[in-house]
């Protein structure tokens, strides 16, 4: 009999893997690669000059929980103007570890923005104050939901203020979290220092050129999550704030080559690269969290294909017990 392999919608996986699953499923993914038992290749880019266009391919194996896939992300910056279509698009690929059977494709653009929103819920569960009770969130895009709906599902937060340029659109996101069901109040920020003022956890989801705010806004034991800022030239939090944060990031080597906050604090020569710890190594135990309650403390990611395809497990998983997707034989 030949293999049968699953095809998961992004409502699927959105059943399939709720996000307090999916944070406990990158915290484990974070402690693999942070303890050598990942393997994943650089990502490949393939570009396309006359579409202005990139696609990466981006595998991984996670040798602990037998999770062997790879995600394709395909990037088209005028596909709106052009046809109408999203600029972005992913697919999530999962294969048999013991005999590299293929076993599920999956829509790949929610289940990026659910594992990046995961990422920020593992940091925050580790690295923020327990009685954490206001969010900051700057940013109003794709993944600003899903930073909401990860930081409300490990700490009690009461308020959550969105500081954001347009104000459509950061009212665009007070209704998506309202039908997330985010419990916590939500208003917008008059302004990034009104917002870090009463800050106790702050996201930062952007692609902002330069920093989001000031480094003297920022109180005494407040915890940052970056999940944007993913070239050298980009930075969404001040030199001086990391220089006298607790730093963490997804992977070393991923972080240093495309991280612009980090990048540009060592540059600046505030910021020393051995000081900077990986998060799995957190969630390992095998380095400390969080000192006391005035230490402030920064998750830098850019993401890691390890995310993707134990989320992507998860998925798979969960949607075989519920009876989701559509069945393929491949023979």
């Amino acid at each position: 009999m030949g293999a049968i392999m699953l095809i998961l919608s992004a409502a699927d996986v959105r059943r399939a893997a709720p996000m307090p699953a999916a944070i406990d499923t990158v915290a484990s993914a974070f402690a693999q690669l942070s303890a050598g038992l990942a393997a994943v290749p650089l990502r490949v880019p393939i570009g396309q000059a006359q579409h202005d266009s990139h696609t990466f391919f981006m595998p991984a194996l996670l040798a602990e929980s037998g999770a062997l896939g790879l995600k394709v992300v395909s990037v088209f910056p005028h596909n709106q103007e052009r046809y109408d279509l999203p600029s972005i698009h992913a697919l999530v690929m999962l294969f048999d570890a013991g005999t590299g059977v293929p076993l599920a494709a999956m829509d790949g653009t929610y289940l990026t923005a659910l594992r990046t929103g995961a990422s920020a819920g593992v940091a925050t569960r580790v690295l923020a104050r327990p009685d954490a009770r206001v969010l900051a969130m700057f940013g109003a895009g794709a993944q600003a939901p899903y930073q909401v709906q990860a930081v409300c599902a490990v700490r009690p937060i009461e308020r959550v203020v969105v500081v954001n340029r347009s104000r459509a659109r950061a009212e665009q996101l007070l209704g998506t979290l309202h039908s997330l069901g985010i419990p916590a109040d939500c208003t917008i920020a008059d302004s990034a220092r009104a917002a870090l003022a009463e800050a106790d956890v702050v996201c930062c989801a952007t692609s902002a050129p330069t920093p989001l705010f000031d480094d003297a806004d920022v109180r005494p034991g407040t915890h940052i999550n970056g999940v944007g800022a993913y070239t050298p030239a980009l930075a969404e939090v001040p030199p001086a704030t990391i220089a006298r944060a607790y730093v963490a990031v997804d992977q070393q080597a991923a972080a240093w080559a495309e991280a612009g906050d980090l990048i540009q604090a060592r540059a600046a020569g505030v910021l020393d690269a051995a000081r900077v710890v990986e998060i799995g190594a957190i969630v390992a135990g095998l380095v400390p969290g969080r000192r006391d309650d005035a230490q402030i403390t920064f998750f830098k990611s850019v993401g890691n294909a390890v995310q993707d395809v134990a989320v992507g497990q998860l998925a798979l998983s969960e949607a075989r017990r519920l009876g989701l997707g559509t069945e393929v034989a491949l023979a």
